[in-house]
């Protein structure tokens, strides 16, 4: 049975719950609600272990903090033999509009400091990522406030629909594979 690694980057601690910066766990919260999957305390974080479509989902929360995120993928990747093609990061990102979603085969990290920590971690940047537009309306010198704030009043209404289309890309991606969740997903 093929195997996936789904990792979504956010903090821990309530603090963090529902700002901008955590949209990658409420897309591995999504996705785990539609497999009826629950998380458990692992090493490095929490999981959820699901089927879909007769494959494995290792959907993975780290408590490891964003900055430091490659250690529990790295971890994970060990522990369950998941190769760089059956991983999936998910986070955010400032340089696209909110909700917009873009999947890629590979890429930079843009600045965000849990991408470098993985890169860093797994020696390469070739690795598939999900990034989750969150929008750049902040003041200069206001970035940490706005990555690290909660949705406004129109992010939040449009927010589950965005949530549920993420979920459906990653479904994608464990059944049909990168370049069609790439062509189907992007930019939608």
């Amino acid at each position: 049975m093929k195997k996936f690694l789904i990792v979504g980057l956010g903090n821990v601690g309530a603090k963090y719950e529902g700002t901008r910066h955590n949209i990658g766990f409420e897309v591995i919260d999504e996705v785990a609600k539609r497999l009826e999957a629950n998380f458990e305390e692992v090493k490095h974080g929490k999981m959820a272990k699901a089927s879909y479509k007769g494959r494995t989902c290792f959907l993975l929360k780290p408590n490891t903090y964003m900055n430091l995120s490659g250690k529990a993928v790295a971890y994970h990747m060990q522990q369950e033999k998941i190769g760089l093609d059956e991983l999936l990061i998910v986070t955010d990102d400032l340089n696209l509009p909110f909700g917009t979603l873009r999947i890629k085969s590979k890429g930079s990290d843009g600045g965000h400091n849990g991408l470098k920590d993985i890169q860093s971690r797994l020696s390469t940047p070739n690795y598939p990522r999900f990034r989750f537009g969150i929008g750049n309306a902040f003041e200069q010198g206001r970035q940490v406030d706005f990555v690290l704030g909660g949705w406004s009043t129109e992010e939040q209404s449009k927010l589950q629909e965005r949530l549920e289309q993420s979920a459906k890309a990653i479904e994608s991606f464990v059944f049909t594979g990168l370049s069609r969740t790439m062509n189907t997903f992007n930019n939608t």
